[in-house]
């Protein structure tokens, strides 16, 4: 990958769909999801579509999908398969893993999809995984991916997947309060951890702990930059400059409208913009 050629790394990108038509979340779900971000319905990225789209805006992006196998009843999109496809698109894709928590082989699995496949990263979604993150069970896995020297990137806040639908669809909000992962940075101190969205209703948490813990970092993704909540706004353009990342949650917001509105957040300083777009994520990845 050619970093100098690229103007941005777009942190959060979903694969949607692979080669095969299998999709990353059942129909009831995609609808939802579309209602809550009033969009199509029918998006459906594969690694391809993503390689092409981002390519022709001179844009990296991490992808990934979500292995929420257990908590969903909906089988998950190959990890290995979109970290393999990736390895065709490298000048814009970089591979994110998923593995579901409750899988007894998930920690030899996460292994493998870094040595064997090339993944950078990890994805979780604690609300759809069904799981809560400072639980110890999953401790083993943490320490998997501590030891590989890659980053896990945690969903936080609410989520617009089953919103709407009774009960949520059974998705539980609270596993995704950004405070049940303190307990991990605090035991895994050379684990890097990403707290992926503005974490409403528990920004402050989030904020409190980018700023506490030196392995805690944000990525800005899932919500227009116009509608960010005003201290996580004061936090990326100050104290927390270093620690903040450019992510648009492709395909339900587009990098083209979160750069736009970005761009018209006056009090977020040059040199903090080069940090948020794309310098923080280069360290976070290690490229």
């Amino acid at each position: 990958m050619n970093l100098d050629a690229l103007t941005a790394i777009d942190f959060h990108v979903h694969v949607e769909q692979d080669a095969h038509g299998h999709l990353a979340l059942d129909g009831e779900l995609m609808d939802a999801s579309a209602a809550y971000f009033k969009a199509n319905a029918n998006r459906m990225p594969t690694v391809e579509d993503l390689a092409a789209y981002y390519r022709e805006r001179s844009i990296g992006a991490v992808v990934f999908t979500v292995d929420a196998t257990h908590g969903l009843g909906h089988p998950a999109l190959s990890s290995e398969d979109i970290a393999d496809a990736a390895r065709e698109h490298a000048d814009v894709l970089i591979p994110f893993g998923s593995v579901d928590p409750h899988d007894p082989e998930a920690a030899g699995r996460a292994r493998r999809l870094v040595t064997e496949h090339g993944a950078r990263g990890f994805k979780f979604h604690p609300s759809l995984q069904a799981f809560e993150p400072d639980d110890q069970r999953f401790y083993p896995l943490y320490e998997t991916i501590q030891e590989l020297g890659v980053p896990a990137l945690f969903h936080t806040g609410q989520t617009g997947i089953g919103a709407g639908l009774p009960g949520g669809r059974g998705i539980k909000l609270r596993y995704s309060n950004p405070i049940l992962l303190d307990d991990v940075a605090a035991d895994f101190p050379d684990l890097t951890i990403v707290l992926a969205h503005p974490s409403v209703p528990w920004q402050d948490e989030a904020i409190s702990m980018a700023t506490h813990k030196g392995n805690v970092h944000i990525d800005l993704s899932g919500w227009s930059p116009k509608y960010f909540p005003p201290q996580l706004v004061r936090a990326a353009g100050s104290f927390l400059k270093h620690k903040v990342l450019f992510g648009s949650d492709f395909p339900v917001l587009t990098p083209d409208r979160w750069l736009s509105d970005f761009e018209r957040l006056d009090t977020i300083k040059p040199e903090a913009r080069d940090l948020i777009l794309k310098d923080n994520a280069r360290r976070v990845l290690g490229l």
